[in-house]
């Protein structure tokens, strides 16, 4: 999606506040490494080279028709005036309104299953998208995690079967943790997950530190890794801890009142590997009851006494799993960035199916790569642990580095640097933050990822059908070329009139073309748009399509022609050649809007329109055309029947001479 000049501004201007706030601030650092513009747009891009690929055949057809007349002595204003009609008639000048009006019709859809773009052009994106950035609460999973298990010396009990050994720990935690402001809700998940689970334990902060007060804490922050809160019992300061297990195993210097050394901190974080690799998230829990006074910092925050985990679990949602596997089998690049221990992570990217033979880096991991290293990493990786918004605007700007499309998804004003990055920015909306959500493209209300997939199946369908709508105009009028190039060739003048090319265009490009851009994808065919694209719909496909229309097209209205030119006079062999090139391509029509009551519609009134302008007598000689008969309808009507049949072979004939076809294989 093209980014413009007042986005970036925006995002300099989050960095700019960020910066103000202090340099450690996340949101500076994501903003400053965001700062920049993302890759343009792609259907506009390939729209322009279609243009330019059909703009000289017109040209060059048309100069070609003038010489063929002006050979044969025709008069040089009516050898002209062909020439022109055919060159004017043949350009596709509709392919921007009617991509343009394909992605209105996709975002109009979108809207009514709790999907809102912010722009039409979103809907190309999402179609073009092979990398998705994502975490994990609240998309892949239900969003709600809960305290399961609190582990104290080795010994993991659950939440309703706990030890005094673990209930102190679970206080300690308890003690660690914000109080809801004026009633709210707490501002991190698992702190609320902490609240919950010590009400259902029947623990209170006061619990083994009788008349325990809180009277200073440092707040948590990605950067930081843990949560600090000091209080006094009596005469004692107890400063309380819970975050990250490397961020405060680091900061611990005994266990159980046991010095440690660096030996016994590997073996509390293997402890908490353990329990990660079942599928918990970890928390560590530790204390130092001789806190010194003065100001809380993060410096002051050691000399701990390690004390346990706590364990935490949030079921992955059933329908996540078929979520992930679709895009997958689409060649979505799927990649998970979470603030969870590496093990979690793994565990539950497993259980979703993320992984796919790729590995988990750590945020930390990255830290140490410079961008080519970071470039040359990141298609093997499935899961980034420990990931924060700065890690997910160096990610997103590797993948564009190597030409990849991006969607990433988040919900903080932290993510709203990398969201505005991405191609095309996600917030799924119960959960987003206001800064979130204006940096988005997309937004998700129902915070479903089988919605997200919904947004890719009508990207994708949006691509195909602009292709089959691209192969009716294109395609069409290159067998318009064909044609009058043929009759040209053999008599010396068009066998159209200007005019009658004109109707043509009118009756095969305009109104069926766009019924077919504008059809809802079929659900049935869900999994099959899933597999279109810009490579796939806008290159050999297309290409494949243009051919067999064009030789369809052409081999209706010259048979038709032929025939009638054998039976009757010019007016009435150009009559028969118009309905025959008419009825030719809107049977083609047909075939590909399959069941779609727009399609059906649009082509049979056209072919009522036509049939009216041909068979009035005033209309039909402002056209060039004249009246007909039973034997020329019969005509007319067997040779586009003759052609729309053999749309149905010209595919697999093409297919097999494809190698031998320059720009074709």
């Amino acid at each position: 999606m093209v980014r413009t000049s007042p986005e970036r501004g925006l995002l300099c201007a989050l960095a700019r506040r960020a910066d103000a706030a202090g340099s450690a601030g996340e949101a500076g650092r994501a903003a400053e490494r965001g700062r920049g513009a993302a890759p343009s747009a792609g259907v506009e891009r390939r729209l322009a080279r279609i243009t330019r690929t059909t703009l000289p055949v017109a040209l060059g057809s048309a100069v070609a028709v003038i010489a063929a007349g002006m050979l044969r002595g025709r008069p040089i204003r009516d050898t002209i005036g062909a020439g022109v009609g055919l060159a004017v008639a043949s350009v596709p000048e509709g392919l921007p309104f009617l991509v343009s009006a394909a992605q209105l019709a996709s975002a109009r859809r979108l809207s009514a299953h709790a999907a809102l773009l912010r722009h039409p052009r979103t809907i190309e994106a999402a179609g073009r998208t092979d990398v998705l950035c994502i975490d994990k609460t609240g998309k892949l999973t239900h969003g709600r995690i809960a305290l399961v298990a609190v582990a104290s010396d080795g010994h993991s009990l659950p939440i309703e079967r706990l030890e005094d050994e673990q209930r102190a720990v679970l206080a300690a935690a308890l003690r660690a943790t914000p109080r809801p402001h004026n009633g709210g809700q707490l501002e991190h998940a698992t702190d609320g997950a902490v609240t919950e689970g010590a009400e259902e334990a029947r623990v209170h902060r006061t619990t083994s530190a009788q008349g325990w007060r809180r009277t200073s804490s440092l707040p948590f922050e990605p950067s930081r890794g843990f949560h600090a809160t000091r209080g006094r019992c009596g005469q004692r300061r107890i400063l309380s801890v819970k975050g990250a297990p490397e961020e405060v195993v680091q900061r611990c210097a005994t266990r159980d009142g046991r010095r440690l050394d660096s030996k016994g901190r590997k073996a509390i974080l293997e402890a908490g590997e353990k329990l990660a690799a079942q599928g918990h998230r970890i928390l560590a829990v530790a204390e130092r009851q001789d806190a010194p006074g003065g100001k809380l910092t993060d410096d002051t925050v050691d000399g701990l006494d390690f004390l346990g985990f706590l364990a935490f679990a949030d079921r992955v949602r059933g329908t996540a799993r078929d979520a992930v596997r679709r895009l997958a089998d689409a060649g979505v690049h799927i990649v998970m960035i979470t603030g969870d221990h590496p093990g979690t992570a793994e565990s539950m990217a497993g259980e979703l199916g993320v992984l796919d033979g790729r590995r988990v880096v750590t945020g930390a991991e990255l830290d140490d790569l410079d961008d080519r290293a970071l470039d040359k990493l990141l298609p093997d990786v499935g899961v980034v642990a420990r990931g924060t918004p700065v890690h997910k605007v160096r990610v997103v700007q590797a993948f564009q580095r190597l030409g990849r499309t991006v969607a990433m998804t988040g919900d903080g004003a932290n993510d709203a640097p990398a969201i505005r990055l991405a191609d095309i920015g996600i917030a799924f909306g119960t959960r987003a933050t206001p800064a979130a959500r204006a940096a988005a493209d997309l937004i998700v209300t129902d915070d479903r990822l089988e919605t997200l997939l919904d947004a890719f199946v009508e990207g994708r369908a949006m691509w195909a059908s602009v292709r089959q709508a691209l192969a009716i105009l294109v395609g069409g009028n290159l067998g318009e070329i064909a044609f009058t190039l043929l009759g040209t060739a053999t008599t010396g003048t068009s066998p159209l009139t200007a005019r009658q090319l004109l109707l043509v265009n009118l009756f095969t490009d305009l109104v069926p073309a766009m019924a077919v851009a504008l059809r809802p994808p079929q659900p049935e065919a869900a999994e099959r748009m899933l597999q279109e694209g810009p490579e796939a719909s806008l290159g050999t496909a297309l290409t494949e399509e243009m051919v067999c229309r064009a030789a369809a097209t052409t081999l209706g209205a010259t048979a038709g022609w032929l025939a009638a030119r054998l039976t009757g006079r010019a007016t009435r062999a150009r009559t028969v050649a118009l309905v025959a090139l008419v009825g030719a391509q809107l049977g083609q029509t047909l075939l590909v809007g399959g069941r779609s009551p727009a399609v059906i519609l649009s082509s049979l009134g056209s072919m009522a329109a036509l049939a009216a302008v041909v068979q009035t007598p005033v209309l039909s000689q402002f056209f060039g055309c004249t009246p007909i008969g039973p034997i020329a309808w019969s005509i007319a009507l067997s040779a586009a029947a003759a052609a729309t049949a053999s749309a149905l072979f010209l595919p697999h004939l093409v297919e097999r001479i494809r190698p031998a076809i320059p720009g074709m294989d």
